[in-house]
């Protein structure tokens, strides 16, 4: 449903323009918090720059970061009463008055984990509890259609338990365990995601602390989410929406295509193509 940034104003200022640059466009303010809402296709950000609060509090230990992700559930009250009769801790803050009062339970990190349905007054959150704005993006869409992916780091001796509280939680497949290869070491890599796709989460974590994933650990004071992945509908027209708007993409080194010819059945002009607007092909 929605993947929610803990980040004081100064610094929103930049992931606001970045988000504009990547084509959303905002959609919604909060009828009484500093929180905006940020669309576009069916992904929604919610940039959260309240002084007082959990997302504050979450901003001061960990810096800007991902406090809270919402998952569509078939029934989000039945949800809740399954994490409670599980353990699970639930997480109730002031609303006001008319808010949707959203189930909640604490996550990875000490986030949060909201729940909404498609059959309760949940399923009108963005009515509710936003005063639409009706905005358009300054600068052109990218193309960018979904949430594909959300991958959260953790330690190594962490990695069962979040995968057991997802498992019992969700209606969630496990994928077979990958060992990926990183430069400072192993990282482990479980994916669950449901039957249609709608929801899949990457749960990494490594015993080298040189590892991407450890390393990430040590910079966000703690767990959390390390990477958002967004599906387009063309992702060669969203590399080059992104690069005409002024967004910085991450270089990818020669060698990378290089391996590319060696491991795949791609004809040259293919990686030529990838290359051109540094674009992995896994």
């Amino acid at each position: 449903e929605f993947i929610e940034f803990a980040i004081d104003e100064e610094s929103a200022i930049d992931l606001e323009a970045l988000l504009a640059g990547m084509g959303f466009s905002k959609a919604g303010a909060h009828i009484s918090k500093s929180v905006s809402r940020w669309n576009q296709g069916d992904i929604n950000i919610v940039v959260n720059t309240e002084k007082e609060g959990f997302a504050h509090s979450y901003n001061i230990v960990h810096g800007t970061s991902v406090c809270a992700i919402a998952l569509k559930v078939e029934d989000a009250s039945a949800t809740l009463d399954r994490a409670q009769n599980l353990l699970e801790q639930p997480f109730r803050q002031a609303v006001g008055p008319g808010e949707l009062d959203i189930p909640a339970v604490r996550g990875v990190g000490g986030s949060l984990v909201y729940f909404t349905d498609p059959t309760s007054e949940l399923a009108r959150v963005w009515d509710i509890d936003f005063a639409q704005l009706g905005g358009t993006s300054l600068r052109a869409g990218a193309g960018l259609t979904a949430i594909d992916h959300i991958s959260q780091s953790m330690h190594y001796q962490e990695m069962l338990t979040w995968l057991l509280f997802y498992k019992s939680l969700l209606d969630v497949d496990k994928l077979p365990e990958q060992d990926v290869l990183d430069p400072g070491g192993l990282v482990k890599s479980q994916v669950l995601q449901s039957a249609d796709g709608a929801i899949r989460l990457i749960l990494n974590a490594s015993q080298s602390a040189q590892t991407l994933s450890s390393r990430f650990l040590s910079e966000a004071f703690g767990s959390g989410v390390q990477h958002i992945a967004f599906a387009s509908s063309d992702i060669f027209v969203a590399a080059k929406a992104l690069a005409s708007n002024g967004v910085a993409l991450l270089p990818v080194p020669e060698n990378y295509y290089e391996d590319l010819e060696a491991k795949t059945d791609l004809s040259g002009d293919e990686i030529d193509r990838l290359r051109a607007s540094n674009i992995l092909y896994e």
